[in-house]
């Protein structure tokens, strides 16, 4: 059964490597048969959450700008899959405040099952994106009908378009979006 995969790339340079493995995660998803969309939040407007819980009573958040068309995208999609690169073994900010807009989809009949994770980062080493995956997984732990369904992490890559030489971890993010 098709499903439709909403990918949320979150790194502000263009050609990123994170947004590679995004890339290379919606070819596997579209090749499977699979209805795929992918966000960049570079160059939207995404302002931080006031904190008002308004969106808890109303279902819509009270600030306008590019989120009031990104959050009913997420309520709809079967799959989430974030791409972020890591700074100071965290998530990026974009991504974070992306997490905290989401608010208004704690209140709703959000669809998402699956939640995907693609993160890259100049460090190799296993555990540097061990901090952002807890942070995505405490936003999942918030709705109880979604898991984590799986993650691809693509170290070693400082500049732009690294990603290219890592074809390992590429195929990996393909993979990941074939198999959902």
């Amino acid at each position: 059964m098709a499903k439709k995969v909403l990918i949320l790339s979150t790194s502000p340079r263009r050609n990123s490597n994170s947004e590679a493995l995004a890339e290379a995660f919606a070819r596997g998803a579209a090749g499977a048969g699979h209805e795929v969309e992918m966000i960049s939040l570079r160059g939207k407007e995404l302002h931080f959450c006031l904190g008002c819980f308004a969106c808890q009573k109303s279902g819509k958040c009270v600030i306008r700008d590019d989120m009031q068309e990104i959050v009913p995208k997420m309520e709809q999609a079967d799959v989430l899959a974030f791409a972020t690169p890591i700074y100071y073994y965290e998530m990026s900010g974009q991504m974070k405040t992306l997490l905290d807009r989401a608010n208004p989809l704690f209140v709703s009949d959000y669809r998402f099952r699956e939640v995907y994770f693609l993160a890259s980062a100049a460090e190799e080493e296993e555990y540097v994106p061990a901090r952002a995956l807890s942070g995505l997984e405490g936003w999942v732990e918030c709705f109880p009908e979604a898991r984590l369904a799986g993650a691809v992490f693509g170290g070693g890559v400082t500049e732009s378009g690294e990603m290219k030489d890592h074809p390992g971890k590429l195929q990996a993010a393909y993979a990941l979006g074939k198999n959902l």
